[in-house]
């Protein structure tokens, strides 16, 4: 099968050309991303291949599917950036990876808890300079400390282990509870009372309409004073320039983003020559106790390798008519 790659960077090509031996599907590698303008590239392609920051509207899939696409393989989890009702109606199957690697995006949420906490981004800039001043570096420890974990899927139950092991409390809200977590010691509650009792608040949720801008101004003002948030599974989850307003009052005591909710403009591109135009993104970059990955929490060898697998498996099963059903997503998962 005919696939065209939207957003291919260089280790997309390795590792898809490099899992694509086994299946033999005719990959075509864009570096442009898919939105309406861009959608006519793929034109013959009955499969199409789209990552996180691709848009897949209602007029995207609409001139997928009058250009013969019938397939849409999403290298990622998350599948919010696709119209899944209009994808429905139109017949387009869509396929995702569910889990690639939860050890990969977990601990990269602990390293930013980590980071923020003992400073060693500021510790490894002063050393550089000669600067072997403790000032300013405290952190705590985060043996005793109760941290709250948002959604307790594969990644935040990973997330809950290891915190499990620093000694911490960990607290959870989920409609779902996870019996491997209780299990764990994890105390389920709702998330009026996570927030009121976490010195760290973790975001694992998937980003649909109940959850988008769970972390809005009323959540910030419920949460600790000086508490952690980190979020590292989707950026619509939080409001920015509300977290702003939490950070310049102090009600915020530090921020870890992996996720952006306007990500798209930004991240996966070398813009160190350009100015930034997104104001609220710039004004995060200020606050020295903010910290700001390019949503890099999944990219681990594992991760990637079981990214292009699965992906490239995905495409088989449908070529076989043998679609997994865990891995394929319509419009009845946005209601769950």
């Amino acid at each position: 099968m005919q696939v065209t790659v939207f957003s291919s960077r260089p280790h997309d090509r390795t590792w898809l050309a490099e899992a694509n031996r086994q299946h033999g599907h005719g990959l075509v590698f864009l570096d442009a991303a898919l939105d309406q303008h861009s959608a006519a590239l793929a034109k013959g392609s009955p499969g199409v291949c789209a990552f996180v920051n691709d848009k897949l509207g209602p007029d995207v899939l609409g001139t997928l599917k009058q250009q013969g696409t019938r397939v849409i393989a999403l290298r990622s989890a998350g599948f919010n950036h696709v119209d899944l009702p209009t994808a429905d109606a139109l017949g387009l199957t869509v396929l995702r990876v569910p889990a690639y690697s939860p050890h990969a995006v977990a601990e990269h949420t602990v390293g930013l808890m980590l980071t923020l906490n003992r400073k060693f981004h500021r510790a490894y800039a002063r050393v550089r300079e000669h600067n072997f001043s403790l000032d300013g570096l405290m952190g705590f420890d985060m043996a005793g400390k109760t941290a709250g974990v948002v959604g307790t899927g594969k990644i935040g139950q990973v997330v809950a282990q290891i915190l499990k092991g620093f000694g911490c409390q960990v607290l959870a809200s989920d409609p779902a509870p996870n019996a491997e977590c209780r299990a764990l010691g994890v105390e389920y509650t709702d998330l009026d009372a996570l927030l009121a009792r976490s010195d760290i608040v973790t975001l694992h949720a998937p980003l649909t309409p109940q959850t988008r801008h769970v972390i809005n101004a009323q959540a910030l003002q419920r949460m600790k004073r000086g508490a952690m948030l980190i979020n590292t599974s989707r950026g619509g989850l939080v409001d920015a320039s509300k977290v702003i307003q939490a950070l310049k009052s102090g009600q915020l005591g530090a921020l870890g983003l992996d996720v952006y909710e306007e990500e798209a403009d930004l991240f996966f591109r070398d813009l160190s020559e350009e100015v930034l135009h997104d104001d609220v993104f710039a004004r995060l970059l200020t606050f020295p106790n903010v910290l700001i990955t390019a949503h890099q929490a999944f990219f681990t060898r594992e991760a990637v390798s079981n990214i292009a697998h699965t992906t490239l498996q995905n495409l088989t099963d449908f070529e076989r008519g043998a679609v997994t059903e865990a891995n394929r997503v319509t419009a009845a998962r946005l209601s769950r």
